[in-house]
């Protein structure tokens, strides 16, 4: 401020007194900083938050409704088939069982059922896997995404009153703004990323409604396609985690954080590409030897 008003006296020019209030609003920020910045700036932010998370919770319920849905239907078209009921009954496997005799022919049928079932299990056991697998990494992309932006807000928030302090100086003004964009952007990480699960959950409540019509309507209707098509689809999800902080950097322009994207998207780009060669290679193979036996 004294700097200031010795130019002006210097250059015999008038005192402009309001750019001398700027450090006494900067002050009263760094004094009341918890309360004024940050509990103003998460007032307003968590709105968005609460809005988004809404919108996520019903949506998954709705997924979760149509899954046990499906799963039932599932198995009751499995049921109606005398020729695949004991693959999921334990009675209907046993009364087939009882009904066979030990000549020959009831011996090698009795063998035969008892390899399909294993087979079965086997199959359906490996598909699980692969999926609790794909659902683990999925919500580890989530918590990742969560657990940085934390980490990020956790740094600006300590940190901002330094910030606030250094954009007094000419030189240095243009800190505040950055602050403050760096600050939305990152908070904005969480809602981008409900966002997006709410349209992967209303995607996947789609799959699952054409599903329940597909066994409702067709009894020649085959699950394992949707399965395969959701393993797919749960990569997809993996990958596009990565791309919350670069879309939340749309909304509010914000620099020091774009090396960071752009490290970040490579990565999940060639870790997805590598999870879905995995996959589906192990998928393959196993489909092949099992439909070879």
């Amino acid at each position: 401020m004294a700097v200031r008003v010795w130019q002006s006296l210097a250059r015999a020019e008038p005192i402009d007194v309001y750019p001398l209030l700027r450090p006494f609003a900067i002050g009263i920020c760094i004094l009341l900083f918890p309360t004024l910045v940050l509990g103003t700036m998460n007032n307003v932010l968590g709105l968005i938050v609460q809005g988004t998370h809404k919108m996520l919770e019903e949506q998954t319920m709705d997924m979760e409704k149509y899954r046990e849905q499906k799963d039932k239907l599932e198995k009751e078209a499995m049921l109606r088939n005398p020729e695949t009921a004991y693959l999921v009954s334990d009675e209907e496997f046993d009364r087939q069982i009882d009904e066979l005799g030990w000549t020959p022919g009831d011996t090698a049928t009795r063998l035969g059922m008892y390899m399909e079932v294993g087979m079965y299990n086997l199959e359906k056991g490996i598909r699980d896997a692969f999926r609790s697998l794909l659902e683990l990494l999925f919500a580890a992309a989530s918590l990742l995404i969560d657990t940085v932006r934390t980490f990020f807000l956790v740094v600006l928030s300590i940190l901002g009153p330094v910030a606030f302090a250094f954009s007094v100086w000419d030189g240095f003004q243009s800190t505040l703004a950055q602050w403050f964009t760096r600050y939305i952007s990152v908070y904005l990480w969480l809602p981008v990323s409900d966002l997006f699960s709410c349209m992967l959950a209303k995607i996947q409540v789609l799959m699952l409604q054409n599903d329940i019509l597909e066994l409702q309507n067709n009894p020649d209707y085959s699950i394992d396609n949707s399965n395969s098509v959701y393993i797919v689809f749960m990569l997809i999800g993996i990958i596009g985690y990565f791309t919350v902080p670069t879309v939340a950097g749309w909304i509010v322009q914000a620099g020091g954080v774009g090396n960071y994207n752009r490290n970040l998207n490579r990565s999940a780009v060639k870790g997805g590409g590598f999870a879905a060669g995995v996959v589906g290679s192990a998928l393959g193979n196993i489909g092949g030897r099992l439909r070879g036996k």
